[in-house]
């Protein structure tokens, strides 16, 4: 875990600490408040107590916690009313609304059913409001309950904007790489389709002169076209689940010491290695589509986040036969968290999900030696 991922981790567990501490001190106040005035107050406190209890299980029961806490609330609010005591809106109690507001209009789906639900809440706080006026101060909790529910609704309304804008974002993404995807499909089933017919025409030619010469090329044509269908089936599972793609078939692997190159030219210099065991044959073209891809979008982070870097090292190995290793390293530079794995660059979510649908894994973030990396792993046939 980078330093980065573990400051945001802390912060997270401390707003939530301080969120129970905020919610326990208003609780307490409940119950001096309950002390003081006696009869019915004490019911806002037990409800309080159940706030707190919705809050710790919001994750799990998000509307289902949120509903029941509305209707304790309201509830509360009505026995209030019928019974004509005076009372003081539970403060635990409008804690726990309003902070259930927030994740409820950030994670309820679809989005009108978390507007209903933050509606009811504003109707059941201004219930509250009226029902509990204490000495004459209904309009003045009114008001501020109000408040305090504008303030959260403006929240988890922000929030929620958000997350949709990034998830239309890395839609859109995707939905554009599927489109490259479909192509580079057609070079790849163009590119066996033509040896196949090459390789049958000269078994055709060959046919009558030396009869002997046809059954290897008819093992020739059979081992084309099991490796069309191999590599096509693994290039529609990729466009099923929606990835990236920028390299037609029939490029090899000088294209990627070409674009190391063209990067040096103007940019931090490279170090690309390919290690032994390694060579055109050995790669199936989608794998050698997406290392071109991966590469791609390494130089390109690493040109827009950390264009200061001293160097990059760039190696493409072999491990245990059938494993494949693309890993590029920038040094001389911090890493930048805008890059880190799959939380800014959108490029890096479509080159994670297309690494994965072929068998392997990509990784980027910071290496134990202070460099940052981007790792991508792909097992062979």
């Amino acid at each position: 875990m980078g330093d980065s991922k573990r400051i945001v981790y802390w912060l997270r567990r401390l707003s939530e600490i301080a969120m129970y501490g905020w919610l326990g001190t208003l609780l307490l106040l409940d119950l001096g408040l309950a002390l003081v005035v006696g009869g019915l107050q004490w019911l806002p406190a037990v409800v309080g107590v159940a706030g707190v209890v919705a809050v710790a299980l919001r994750r799990r029961h998000r509307a289902r916690g949120f509903t029941l806490m509305l209707g304790l609330s309201f509830g509360a609010s009505l026995l209030f009313t019928f019974t004509g005591l005076d009372g003081v809106p539970g403060m635990a109690e409008t804690g726990a609304l309003l902070v259930l507001v927030i994740g409820v209009l950030r994670h309820v789906e679809p989005v009108r059913h978390a507007a209903l639900l933050a509606c009811l809440a504003l109707v059941v706080l201004m219930s509250e409001a009226g029902a509990r006026d204490y000495q004459s101060s209904g309009l003045v909790f009114a008001f501020l309950l109000f408040a305090g529910w504008s303030t959260a609704a403006g929240v988890g309304g922000y929030l929620r904007f958000q997350q949709e804008r990034r998830s239309e974002a890395v839609h859109s993404v995707r939905r554009a790489e599927r489109l490259e995807l479909a192509r580079e499909l057609h070079d790849l089933v163009a590119h066996h389709i033509t040896g196949i017919v090459v390789q049958a025409q000269a078994a055709r030619t060959v046919a009558a002169a030396k009869p002997e010469a046809v059954a290897p090329a008819l093992d020739a044509i059979a081992a084309a076209g099991s490796e069309a269908l191999t590599s096509m089936r693994r290039m529609v599972t990729v466009l099923r689940t929606e990835d990236d793609a920028d390299r037609k078939p029939g490029v090899v692997l000088a294209d990627l010491r070409l674009l190391t190159e063209r990067f040096s030219a103007d940019g931090p210099r490279v170090a690309f290695e390919i290690g032994p065991g390694l060579d055109d044959r050995t790669l199936p073209p989608e794998v050698m589509t997406t290392l071109h891809r991966v590469l791609q979008e390494a130089l390109t982070n690493i040109r827009k986040h950390a264009a200061r870097s001293a160097w990059v090292e760039a190696d493409l190995r072999r491990h245990e036969q059938r494993l494949v290793v693309l890993r590029v390293r920038n040094f001389g530079s911090g890493s930048d968290p805008r890059v880190s794995r799959l939380g800014g660059g959108f490029g890096l979510v479509g080159m994670a999900e297309r690494v994965e649908a072929l068998g392997g894994r990509l990784y980027a973030g910071p290496s134990p030696q202070g460099a940052w990396e981007v790792i991508a792993e792909f097992p062979l046939p």
